[in-house]
């Protein structure tokens, strides 16, 4: 008898690792549980095999089936643990014959209030420090036709709100529709979706489009996460990314002039080869500058095959220090905007457990009192603390 009559998925990573693993726990059967997991530093590698490990322990008779970045960057080394019984290739995790099922790989919603929702997949780009298009392949988007009908299918189940996900999503293409042409659809096409959110996107490639969504349509909310990585020019040019400290600089104040409300977010990478203190103290700068409050920080790692690992390294307790540093600045840009948010009424999606949820630019809300799972409330908020805000119906 099998010890897991519910598929069982861990998930390590993005966000459209998230999308995909709620597919997987459509498509799976009873007894099996997966690790989706993520091949984006050495760190999340082995983190993936701790995670392997740990399931394996707790689900000792399932039929334990590794998927992700991970398992696709080193299939042998996964496929070696004593503890997985099978792998799924990344290009394969979504279809039905990977999991024995007979269901489409739409996924069936669960009983929450945000759901994240894969709509493009791969990158084209060769930027020198990342080993993801070995795991993703090249782009890839899915249609706008596709993709609209699957979120109409979310919202009747009762999701609020919907965050889109891809490994570039700012490439989208659907032949020749981009993201704005997409979100725009969405906003037409499901009228009853309330709050869109996007995943990192490049600051390079928003256009006037999708600026104008992200700065004047109220269901789009006012959360913007760049992938900046670097805010020194020469660094960037070594990481081959496609913009400039100044390009970005330019990008986050038009979005304010535009929509002061809004919040920046940023993935921001420590100690990249041949970074010195004055290149860090450039990003280090940008936080402030930006006023970067969301920072998803990464000490450099790196990554086999890559350009960037064969470049003079910075050594890792540096690396590790200095990703500490902007983590300690985006914290405290955090405090700061929270702080000035006491007074203000804010909409706030109410989450699991029932007393906090988030508000449109992403801010943590605490309530005083419990409210109904997956409802949406105007908040007035009465204190702030360095993570989060408390507020009571208003």
């Amino acid at each position: 008898m099998s010890a897991v009559p519910q598929p069982e998925v861990v998930t390590l990573g993005c966000r459209l690792n998230i999308a995909e693993s709620e597919a997987i726990r459509q498509l799976a059967g009873a007894g099996v549980a997966v690790v989706n997991g993520c091949g984006v530093t050495n760190q999340a590698m082995r983190d993936t095999r701790a995670a392997v490990r740990r399931l394996r322990r707790r689900l000792p008779h399932a039929e334990l089936v590794v998927t992700g970045c991970a398992a696709e960057m080193d299939r042998a080394g996964f496929a070696a643990m004593p503890e997985v019984d099978r792998l799924v290739p990344n290009a394969a995790k979504l279809l039905p014959a990977s999991w024995g099922s007979a269901r489409g790989n739409a996924p069936r919603p669960r009983a929450q209030t945000r759901a994240f929702v894969g709509v493009q997949n791969g990158c084209d780009h060769a930027c020198t420090f990342c080993a993801i298009p070995q795991g993703r392949g090249v782009s890839r988007s899915d249609p706008i036709a596709e993709i609209v009908p699957r979120v109409a299918a979310l919202v009747e189940a009762g999701q609020r709100e919907v965050v889109l996900s891809g490994v570039d999503l700012a490439s989208y293409d659907d032949r020749g529709a981009g993201l704005a042409a997409l979100v725009e659809r969405l906003l037409a096409g499901v009228p009853g979706l309330e709050r869109i959110r996007l995943s990192s996107l490049d600051p390079h490639v928003i256009d006037d489009s999708l600026f104008a969504l992200l700065t004047q349509e109220p269901r789009v909310m006012p959360h913007v996460h760049l992938s900046l990585q670097a805010g020194d020019d020469l660094i960037l040019k070594r990481m081959r990314r496609r913009h400039r400290r100044a390009e970005a600089i330019a990008l986050v104040e038009r979005l304010r002039a535009a929509r002061p409300d809004l919040a920046i977010g940023a993935d921001l990478i420590a100690g990249f080869p041949t970074e010195d203190e004055a290149m860090f103290a450039n990003t280090l700068a940008l936080v402030d500058e930006a006023d970067i409050t969301h920072a998803h920080v990464f000490p450099y790692s790196p990554r086999a095959g890559t350009p960037a690992a064969r470049m003079p390294q910075v050594e890792p307790e540096v690396a590790r220090a200095r990703a500490a540093t902007l983590r300690a600045a985006s914290t405290a840009r955090l405090a700061n905007r929270l702080a000035r948010q006491v007074g203000t009424v804010q909409r706030v999606l109410v989450e699991r457990p029932g007393d906090r949820g988030h508000a449109p630019d992403f801010s943590e809300v605490r309530l005083a009192a419990p409210l109904p799972i997956g409802s949406v409330h105007d908040v007035t908020i009465v204190a702030a603390a360095p993570d989060h805000l408390t507020g009571t119906i208003a």
